[in-house]
C-alpha cells in the first residue's frame, strides 16, 4: 500500500493534469481547487462549488489507490469545472458528462464501486413486506429521534426495526 504523503501528490498531479485538459479545452484558466482529506463515511469524494474544494475519504484513497485517483479525482474536478463554466446544472446532467468523456476523456460513472466495509460504521437491519434493508447509524438514528420514516423504494412500505448489526 502506497503511503498516504505518496498518494496527495498523485492526487495533485492528476488534478494539474485534467485542469490542463479544462483549460485548453475551453480557452480561459480555471482555478485550482482545494484539497482537504477529511471526508468520512462511504463517500469516495464530495465538491463544495462556492468554496471551489474538494473532500476525498483518506481511507478509501489508500485502500483503493491509481483507481481513486483515476477516477474520484476527475469526477468531483467536473462538478467545480462544471459550476464555474455553466453556473447551477444537474450534478449528473449533460454539463457534467460532457466535461467528464469530451474534456478529461473519462467514463461519466456517477457511483463508485469500492469496498467500504472499513468506513461503514455501525449497521442496523430494517423489514419491509419485501426484502431487509441495512441503515446507517445517522438514519437509525433520525428514526429514533426525529420520528423520521424510511419507505422501501419497491414496496413503498415503511421499514421497521429489526436487529443492530454492528460494523
Amino acid at each position: 500500500m502506497m503511503s498516504i504523503r505518496h498518494l496527495k501528490m498523485q492526487v495533485q498531479r492528476q488534478l494539474k493534469r485534467d485542469l490542463d485538459k479544462a483549460n485548453s479545452y475551453f480557452n480561459k484558466s480555471f482555478l485550482p481547487p482545494i484539497v482537504n482529506y477529511d471526508l468520512k463515511g462511504m463517500k469516495a469524494g464530495v465538491a463544495y462549488l462556492q468554496q471551489n474544494e474538494i473532500r476525498l475519504n483518506p481511507i478509501l484513497l489508500q485502500e483503493n489507490g491509481d483507481t481513486f485517483i483515476q477516477q474520484v479525482v476527475p469526477h468531483e474536478l467536473a462538478h467545480l469545472l462544471v459550476y464555474q463554466q455553466f453556473g447551477r446544472v444537474q450534478p449528473h446532467g449533460k454539463e457534467w458528462r460532457m466535461v467528464m468523456e469530451t474534456v478529461l476523456g473519462v467514463p461519466a460513472e456517477t457511483y463508485h464501486c469500492f469496498d467500504t466495509t472499513s468506513v461503514q460504521g455501525e449497521r442496523f437491519s430494517y423489514r419491509c413486506e419485501c426484502q431487509t434493508h441495512q441503515l446507517s447509524i445517522r438514519r437509525h438514528n433520525a428514526i429514533l429521534r426525529q420520528n423520521r420514516q424510511y419507505l422501501c423504494r419497491k414496496c413503498k412500505k415503511v421499514l421497521v426495526f429489526v436487529e443492530k448489526l454492528g460494523k
